[in-house]
């Protein structure tokens, strides 16, 4: 397998640009070898019709090493254990609860509620803002705390935690933890008391009528899970707005033509989605992807920002486009594990965007672009603007 490319994450300039790093080894071979420090050689499905196929793939699962675990106390062990991490029968009930919640049509419903969260998140913003700081990052959390029904009065904290998150698996995420299972609890009692039509007072419903279905660890695990994963469009939002701000054309084309945004939004998710690699899975058995053999027992994970710029799957690739149809990306993943909260993130980020487009005409760039260097997330370090 020498002609297998390999990719070091630490490489300056592979965190610098992913996309180019991944284009040269996508047209060597299907797969790559990946090399980070304090892990062992893991596989990346390059090209995007073998890596939609892997993340469908029975043949491999997530399971307890797909993530780095924070060190926590005994107590909160038990609920470390989320859905992301399960397979199967076990993964698919828990995903049939929830998944009711987000569908298409009810993200469009929650529109004019995410609505009131923009306008107010914009009413707000200082005379030159950080867009990332003051808008895309406080936005998701509310948005994900409304729907879910976590308390106005306990969503300041939730703020925090969702800082703790972003800022990534470190000590800040680690000592959050258990304040984060104790929001959680307290929020699934406030639902069991004072039932309303929240996604917490569904589920203590369903709990209370099928004790069998749902225990009540995986409620508390299910509602931390969903609203810390429930700031996935931060990135996104933030990806999109330097990505438009960076090219007065698609600007141009998106202002002038706002039934344009549902197209838009997911071909900013293509072109500079956040999520880099998908969550490893494991190979339960000897398997061949796209003819290169992988042996039983490594991971193995889809480059998303490989397989959105694939031309076999694109024309131009490399090009934004946000009058690209149709855009079949990969941005939320495939499979039994996509995105369960995949329509919530698009009907978000295409308001947020709509709004700041809307009533900012002179909204502008104030600075360079930074990323932070991130081999599996591709986000800025800031994003200062004029408006």
């Amino acid at each position: 397998m020498t002609d297998v490319p390999e990719i070091d994450l630490t490489d300056p300039a592979v965190l610098r640009d992913p996309f180019t790093a991944y284009t040269s080894a996508r047209e060597q071979s299907p797969v790559a070898r990946l090399l980070a420090p304090g892990f062992g050689p893991f596989w990346a499905v390059t090209r995007h019709e073998e890596a939609r196929a892997m993340l469908s793939d029975p043949r491999l699962a997530t399971n307890e090493h797909s993530y780095q675990r924070p060190d926590v106390p005994e107590h909160c062990l038990p609920y470390m254990r989320t859905m992301t991490e399960m397979n199967g029968a076990e993964h698919a009930r828990l995903r049939r609860l929830v998944a009711p919640a987000f569908t298409p049509r009810k993200a469009v419903d929650f529109g004019p509620r995410i609505e009131v969260i923009v306008e107010r998140l914009l009413d707000d913003l200082p005379a030159r803002p950080d867009l990332l700081a003051d808008f895309a990052r406080p936005l998701p959390i509310e948005v994900i705390c409304e729907m879910v029904g976590i308390p106005a009065a306990d969503r300041p904290k939730w703020r925090e935690y969702g800082a703790a998150v972003a800022a990534g698996h470190g000590a800040s995420f680690k000592d959050a933890i258990p304040r984060i299972l104790d929001g959680a609890k307290a929020a699934v009692a406030k639902g069991r008391e004072e039932p309303g039509e929240d996604l917490i007072s569904g589920l203590a419903r369903v709990m209370e009528e099928d004790g069998d279905r749902l225990s009540d660890t995986e409620l508390v695990t299910m509602v931390w899970t969903l609203v810390l994963a429930g700031q996935t469009p931060t990135n996104l939002i933030a990806n999109a707005v330097a990505a438009l701000l960076s090219h007065p054309a698609q600007l141009a084309g998106l202002r002038a033509d706002p039934a344009l945004m549902p197209r838009a939004v997911e071909e900013l998710m293509r072109w500079c989605g956040p999520q880099l690699l998908t969550i490893p899975r494991f190979t339960m058995e000897d398997v061949q992807i796209g003819g290169v053999p992988i042996p039983k027992g490594v991971p193995v994970t889809a480059s998303i920002a490989s397989a959105n710029r694939d031309p076999r799957a694109f024309d131009e690739p490399d090009r934004l486009d946000i009058r690209r149809e149709p855009s079949p990306h990969l941005g939320f993943a495939h499979g039994p594990h996509f995105c369960v909260g995949a329509s919530l993130a698009r009907v978000q980020t295409g308001i947020a965007l709509g709004a700041l487009l809307r009533r900012f005409p002179d909204l502008a760039l104030a600075g360079e672009i930074q990323h932070t260097p991130d081999p599996g997330t591709w986000r800025l370090t800031s994003l200062p603007v004029t408006l």
